[in-house]
């Protein structure tokens, strides 16, 4: 197998799928790197070519995963450091304000997401939420691919629009 041309063949799509995942461009470069690195030295032990993809996917998710345990661990560490130095902390809590805006967040989301067609919900849900790849998406819904990339196409597009309906709503009395 050729490492090279598996890494430029794949890399792409997966670091699409990182910086989903990770939040931000610079983790999801970071967190690919890694990936890269810990399947070029495990490359003998892929048996099949064309289980790359979701073998490096898979290699970069535990990346990231590694990545976001130390940054949750990273506040810990600095208040260690801040008693050390005979300062108090400041509760980093999320203001009431700032969890009911994500509670109603969410659940705009969900109705954005229920209110979509059931073929177009289920491939979003595999392709958005539990980021499966095209080909995959496409087998367990028994499309083929071109059927699915279109699917995957309107069904993200009939989302923003339904995004974009429930924002222009003017805000009920009582809320902010």
């Amino acid at each position: 197998m050729d490492f090279e041309q598996l890494s430029n063949q794949h890399k792409d799509a997966v670091y699409r799928q990182m910086v989903r995942l990770c939040g931000n461009r610079e983790d999801a470069e970071d967190v690919l790197m890694e990936a890269l690195l810990k399947a070029y030295r495990g490359l003998a032990g892929l048996s099949a070519p064309e289980a790359f993809r979701t073998w490096l996917g898979r290699i970069a998710n535990r990346v990231c995963w590694q990545l976001r345990q130390k940054e949750a661990m990273l506040p810990l560490l600095q208040l260690s450091a801040m008693e050390e130095d005979g300062q108090q902390a400041v509760d980093a809590a999320p203001s009431a304000e700032d969890k009911a805006s994500t509670a109603e967040m969410k659940l705009i989301f969900k109705a954005a997401l229920d209110s979509l067609p059931a073929d177009y919900r289920a491939i979003y849900e595999l392709r958005a939420i539990e980021e499966l790849s095209g080909e995959e998406t496409a087998l367990r819904l028994g499309l083929s691919i071109p059927a699915m990339k279109s699917r995957w196409l309107r069904a993200r597009k009939l989302f923003r629009e339904r995004l974009d309906q429930a924002f222009a709503q003017p805000v009920a009395p009582g809320r902010k």
